[in-house]
Formats: structure tokens, sequence, C-alpha cells
């Protein structure tokens, strides 16, 4: 079947008008011969004119350089005095634009009409594309932070517990053995005294380990872990956990179970510090695809707008950890009323 020549002209003129990319032609000495609406809407107005009235080189008025193997941006070697435009079939440009200010394009300038010298310049935003890779970027970094942090955790802690607290125990069974040693009362009490010292020392150094990193969330998963840490804290502070949960010891990725762990630390801690409260209430679950841990106190709460207190993570760093594993947080929170924390993860 023969083409349609009136048709296919028709589909270029629709595209020429409605594509959302701008196109321009060109002749050979660089004066503008069709610009079409995309094109004009992002030109300044007083360039847009020098365009329209086919000034020589006018784009030049906007253009900001484009990007080489050297140079980010640059006007040596320009795309538009080539002598063979086709090198520059595919390359990134930065226009000065109407408010937008510079922005950076991809671009290409080739000829399509080689006896008239007519060449066509095409642009495409590339703004979204560099705002999802600077956010891939941003994660992909944040991602291996965390990762380098939870891991040199784990370290430490193993450390403390498998070497440090080890030292100290044997230190406190030698001091035991001194009663046996000696019946002088001084050196017995002084040897009480620091044997006391010691054993503080030694629930420190474990507490501080279990901090850093418990070896529970890596042995046994999250119910372990969390209560775990909830038994020190209601030992410490003398506030009562309860924990719901519905998982059955169920194990998930590392990154998903150290997210919940971290986050449901961070909540619970600022409930104790902030919301002066003598009973927090935590659900942990699984729904819709989905892992769920709520964290519930009926403290001082705070107002809608108002930035919540927290310690190191803070309510940024939650979020930001939960959108690692494609997760979010929700906040609610009334004066006088109490503060819910909500954490959703898909599976």
């Amino acid at each position: 079947m023969p083409p349609n020549t009136d048709f296919q002209s028709e589909l270029m003129m629709k595209m020429y008008a409605n594509s959302s990319e701008a196109i321009f032609f060109f002749d050979r000495h660089g004066k503008t011969l069709s610009l079409n609406p995309a094109a004009a809407n992002i030109m300044e107005n007083d360039v847009l004119e020098q365009l329209i009235a086919g000034a020589d080189s006018a784009i030049c008025e906007a253009c900001r350089g484009f990007t080489s193997e050297s140079e980010n941006q640059t006007c040596k070697n320009c795309f538009f005095e080539s002598v063979e435009p086709a090198n520059f079939t595919s390359f990134q440009i930065h226009l000065k634009t109407k408010g937008k200010g510079v922005v950076p394009y991809t671009a290409t300038f080739h000829t399509i009409d080689s006896e008239r010298g007519i060449r066509v310049f095409m642009l495409r935003d590339l703004t979204t594309q560099f705002e999802t890779q600077k956010k891939l970027h941003q994660n992909t970094m944040m991602r291996h932070v965390i990762e380098a942090q939870e891991n040199e955790r784990k370290r430490i802690s193993r450390e403390l517990h498998d070497s440090v607290a080890q030292e100290l125990l044997s230190a406190v069974v030698e001091l035991r053995a001194l009663k046996y040693m000696t019946g002088d009362q001084k050196v017995l009490d002084k040897a009480e005294d620091t044997k006391a010292t010691l054993t503080r020392l030694l629930d420190d150094i474990r507490n501080l380990s279990l901090e850093l990193r418990p070896a529970s969330l890596d042995d046994f998963g999250l119910e372990a872990a969390f209560r775990s840490h909830f038994k020190r804290i209601e030992e410490s502070y003398g506030i009562s956990i309860e924990l719901v949960s519905s998982i059955n010891k169920k194990r998930f990725d590392s990154e998903i179970e150290t997210v919940f762990y971290r986050i449901c630390q961070e909540a619970v801690l600022n409930s104790i510090k902030y919301a002066f409260v003598e009973e927090i209430k935590v659900h942990l679950y699984e729904e819709d695809s989905h892992l769920h841990l709520i964290t519930v106190d009926e403290g001082l709460g705070f107002k809608e707008g108002q930035s919540p207190k927290g310690t190191g993570l803070g309510l940024f760093g939650m979020r930001e950890r939960a959108e690692l594993v494609n997760g979010k947080v929700e906040i609610l929170s009334e004066l006088g009323k109490g503060t819910t924390v909500h954490l959703s993860v898909p599976l």
C-alpha cells in the first residue's frame, strides 16, 4: 500500500505543533526559519523576538554551553558553528529559559536538507530525569552509609561483648577469689568496692553493646530484639511497654528488620523523653503484603504543624530510613492526647 503523503504531512504538522519537545529550524547561516510552540514557550521574550525576526545566531543569547568530554558547560567547538553538525546528534546543553533559569536539555542538531542547508535543533527537558537520578544517587549513598554504619555498630558491639566484657568479668572473678587468699579486712573491703565498680561498668558495657546492635536482631529477628530492648527500657526507666506481635517469629530481609528496629527504638525513646508517659503500646503485624509497626503513647503530644522533638535519628531520619525500603512513616499527634507513629513497608 503506497504511503499517504497528505496524511503523513498532517501527522508531522500535528507532532510539530503539539510536541513537548522544543523544535527549531535554522538555515546554514544560523537564522531561524521556524520554531514550534514548545520552543517559543521556553524562550525569554527578548530572545524569542530575535529568533522570530531571524537574527543571526539568536539562540546563542539563551545558550549557556553544552557538555563536552572535559567540561560541564562550554562554548568551545560550538555545535552551532560546526561544519559537520552530524557530529552533534545527541548531546547535553544548558539554556536560560523563561521563568526556570538555566535548564539542562538533551539535544539533537543535524542537517535535514543539505542543498538548502536547513538544520533542525530539538530539545528535551532533562530536569525531571536529573532529579530522579539525584534522588537515586542520594538513596544509594544513604543505603551504603547506613549499611556501613550498621556493620560498624555490629563489629563494635561484638568486640565489646566478646572481648571487653569478658575481660571485665574475669577481673570480677579474680577479685572474688581474694577472700580465699588474704584475711586483711581493708584489702577485702577495697576489693569489694572495686568489684562493685567493675560490675556496674560491665552492665554499662553490655547495655552499650545492645544499644549499638543487639545480637538477637541478627540471630532471632524483630520479635526477640524488641522484647529484649523493651525489657531493658522497663528496667532502666520503669516504663511499661506492651508488645503485640502477630508475625510469629517470622524473619524478613536484614535491611527491613534494621529499619523497623531503629525506627521503633527512636519512637519509643522519644515517647520516654518528651511525652512523659508510663506506658507505651507497640503493635507489629503483617497485612496486605506490608509489614506494619505502630507505637502509641498517651502523653503530651504536639500541635499539628509543630515540629516534634526527637533524638539523634529524628523525624527526618526516620522517614529517610523508611524510604530506603520503599516504606513510609506517618505521625499523628494531638496536644494532650498522645502520639502515634505508623511505619509501613511493602514486602
